[in-house]
């Protein structure tokens, strides 16, 4: 399989790595300052870019008729535009919060015990995701996921990152030099605790999951996610 990888950070030379010991070649890398490329050679995109970019290096690629896979966080105020121009242009896309087995795992744990929670007012709800300091968007994606996911199950409102409200899940949000990432619900009352945490040890996982989603993904058509390529939940 042929990749083209829009976003060559650590992430990017990470999945270069993976990719290549599966058998696939990197035929493109498209960094932040890259103007002019196209996907010509490609059969699937990676999109592990930043922000300011995602939704550009996305659309091209969808106009090219390319698969995409995407793990960059910090645009989704701009997912249901990304959603509709795949469909209106018939494409392939794939977003993912984490892309890492456990994590997706960890989601569907998350969303199971805040169903269980949800008839326990007693019980508050923060949450706490601890992240290298080169991320750039926070709270991560992951956690956003893990908040929504909470929120779809019980009587909160929204997250926050300030104090939270009544109605609102508080989340904090640490950078600290070297930490792949880690994320923890906590339930509270005033006689016990309840938490469930995932804790990444290495960006590893992150690209296999990527890999093994390009690979599930290539020649298929329509929206998908990670439940997909699992075949969880």
């Amino acid at each position: 399989m042929k990749i083209a990888l829009l976003g060559y950070g650590r992430m990017g030379k990470s999945i270069e790595a993976i990719a290549v010991d599966r058998s696939h070649s990197i035929v493109l890398k498209v960094t932040d300052e890259t103007s002019n490329y196209d996907f010509s050679d490609a059969d699937v995109a990676i999109d592990f870019s930043i922000p300011s970019v995602a939704t550009t290096n996305i659309k091209k690629a969808l106009d090219a008729g390319i698969p995409v896979i995407s793990g960059t966080t910090g645009w989704l105020e701009h997912y249901n535009d990304i959603i509709d121009y795949c469909k209106a242009k018939d494409g392939t896309f794939l977003y993912a919060s984490n892309f890492s087995l456990g994590v997706n795992l960890f989601f569907e744990l998350n969303k199971k015990l805040s169903e269980l929670m949800s008839g326990f007012s007693e019980y508050t709800t923060e949450m706490e995701e601890i992240h290298h300091t080169q991320k750039l968007d926070a709270p991560s994606g992951t956690a956003i996921t893990l908040a929504e996911q909470i929120i779809k199950s019980t009587n909160y409102k929204t997250w926050t990152l300030n104090d939270a409200k009544p109605n609102e899940i508080q989340i904090d949000a640490k950078r600290i030099e070297g930490v792949p990432g880690t994320h923890e619900v906590t339930y509270n009352s005033k006689i016990d605790s309840i938490s469930i945490k995932h804790t990444a040890h290495s960006r590893q996982g992150f690209a296999m999951g990527a890999v093994i989603a390009a690979e599930w993904i290539k020649d298929k058509k329509g929206i998908f996610s990670m439940k997909d390529v699992l075949n969880i939940g």
